[in-house]
């Protein structure tokens, strides 16, 4: 048995070696057209700043190491430029030369590439660079090292250009970051996103949003964005997001689908027969609604490498879909994702409810506790957990990967409560925030509790509903909510007779805790009341403008 394997990396070397284990006698080529067949892509931004030091951590293996362990024929520098599926054959070129290999299974697995957009005057920047491999950060590195560049651009705020403009700012450069979207990190709902936008800020890094380039001048020195109004950049980064790399595909008859992707069955087959495709380049199904999806992730690919090696063996691997699981950090803060996003679940029009928490990472007893901000989006009807959201200095990849495994594994809100973790004082709480998020979605299915979002505030209170605010009066100099009634929670009870029992009254504390204790005597003294989900703490992050500071 001979397969080729086109593409390293995540995908394709996961299918190589898994593949050379189960087949010890299979002939298998793999052929890179750049010069590193297994470079760890994840981490570059991070030998920007130099928080990873050698550039040699970089690169995962050689193809020495290869050969000595998994007697792999790794071809490094070698371009295929064609592929014949009724041949079986790929032409390669390789210094100048062309030859040609036959295959008895093939596997694609060439990943994504920038997107570069069609921008006046990009081509004659010198200083514009987009980051996909180890050559893309080699002329990054050496327009550091050799023009010391003190203002950069990062063009695009996803998870990338995050991670860029983080290190950049780290290596001691004046960083601007501009996206189209209205908020940074749009893989995240704009509330949520708010928290990494105040992290940026504060720490110096200027954001720009709704807003994208649409010119290039001074060889890339002056940057011009829609409104007119002009950047100055010595280095820019352009991270606007990536598409599949489907050149070679599409010419071999290769089926397409969303955004070119390459469409591949429930064993990672394409149209063409002993032709299989792995990792950024294809189509996926997205677990939660089955809809096709493109999800450029490093954990997705490598299982699907492993995968496509079993199903070539000859042992039963479906191709169940991914689920999107996705973490960044952004100086103090991480930021995570697993799922689908309120917005994305409105769009399609699902029945939808949401809840936010916030807690400690940690007992708050403990010296050195911080916050956890989670957001849980489920169906109230049948507890179905569609994703969720995380942002906090500490124990995010924790939580977000619980809640990806309950997606996972089927669970719904009913079973978040009984999870059970790992406790200690230094480690977690004996309520984990997993588990407060199954308790406050429970109470609204079951009708103890009523929420208003975050969005839906102001036009609640239009209608002539009261905030009552219910924190102590030392919180209220953080910022107070406009024409808010203020009793703390432990007066509740003795000033009750204050309140007036013809309106309904929307009620807000610092994290949701307090309010809910104080909905629950108001509805249980006769009153209409609603809990403000997420409350002082998640309003301050996404609406600060609208509060009032003494």
């Amino acid at each position: 048995m001979k397969t080729i394997i086109i593409g390293g990396v995540a995908g394709g070397m996961s299918a190589a070696t898994r593949l050379r284990r189960l087949k010890e006698e299979a002939e298998i080529i793999i052929f890179e057209k750049g010069p590193f067949v297994s470079f760890a892509n994840c981490g570059l931004p991070y030998y920007v700043s130099g928080e990873i030091a050698e550039r040699e951590s970089l690169l995962v293996q050689t193809p020495e190491a290869l050969r000595a362990r998994f007697n792999l024929d790794v071809r490094p520098n070698h371009e295929v430029v064609a592929i014949s599926p009724t041949e079986k054959t790929v032409t390669v070129v390789h210094n100048g030369e062309t030859l040609t290999e036959s295959y008895d299974h093939l596997i694609l697995s060439p990943g994504a590439k920038p997107f570069i957009p069609p921008i006046e005057g990009l081509k004659e920047a010198t200083n514009a660079f987009s980051l996909r491999n180890v050559p893309d950060l080699d002329k990054i590195m050496a327009t550091i090292e050799n023009k010391n560049p003190q203002k950069a651009v990062v063009i695009g705020a996803g998870f990338i250009g995050l991670e860029m403009a983080e290190n950049l700012h780290l290596k001691g450069l004046e960083v601007t970051i501009v996206e189209k979207a209205p908020h940074v990190l749009p893989p995240l709902d704009e509330e949520m996103a708010a928290f990494v936008k105040n992290e940026l800020e504060r720490n110096g890094v200027k954001v720009i949003t709704s807003q994208s380039a649409t010119a290039f001048k001074d060889a890339g020195q002056t940057i011009v964005l829609e409104d007119g109004s002009e950047l100055a950049s010595d280095l820019t980064i352009l991270s606007v997001g990536v598409t599949p790399e489907n050149t070679l595909a599409k010419e071999a008859g290769i089926e397409l689908g969303l955004r070119g992707g390459i469409l591949v069955d429930e064993n990672y087959e394409t149209n063409q027969k002993d032709i299989y495709a792995v990792g950024d380049a294809i189509v996926v199904k997205n677990q939660i609604t089955g809809e096709d999806a493109l999800i450029s992730l490093a954990s997705p690919a490598n299982r699907q490498g492993r995968q496509v090696a079993d199903v070539i063996s000859g042992m039963k691997r479906l191709n169940k879909g991914s689920i999107g699981t996705a973490i960044v950090r952004t100086f103090n803060l991480s930021a995570a994702s697993t799922g689908l996003t309120e917005r994305l679940v409105r769009q399609a029009g699902l029945p939808v409810q949401v809840v936010h928490t916030s807690g400690k990472d940690h007992a708050g007893y403990y010296p050195g506790a911080t916050d956890v901000t989670l957001k849980l989006v489920f169906n109230p009807e049948n507890g179905k957990i569609y994703g969720a959201q995380g942002v906090g200095p500490k124990g995010i990849d924790k939580r977000i990967d619980i809640l990806a495994t309950a997606i996972k594994g089927d669970l719904t809100i009913f079973d978040l409560p009984e999870l059970e973790f790992t406790y200690a004082p230094p480690f977690g709480s004996a309520k984990d925030p997993v588990n407060m998020l199954g308790y406050v979605a429970l109470n609204i299915v079951e009708g103890l509790s009523d929420s208003v979002q975050w969005h839906e505030l102001q036009d609640e209170l239009a209608t002539g509903k009261v905030l009552l605010d219910v924190r102590n009066d030392s919180e209220l100099s953080q910022g107070r909510f406009k024409d808010s009634v203020h009793i703390p929670l432990n007066d509740l009870r003795c000033r009750i007779h204050e309140l007036d029992a013809e309106k309904e009254y929307i009620v807000s504390c610092h994290s949701g805790l307090r309010s809910y204790v104080a909905e629950r005597i108001l509805k249980q003294a006769g009153f209409k009341a609603a809990n403000l989900d997420g409350a002082f703490s998640l309003y301050h992050a996404v609406r600060p403008e609208e509060l009032e500071y003494v």
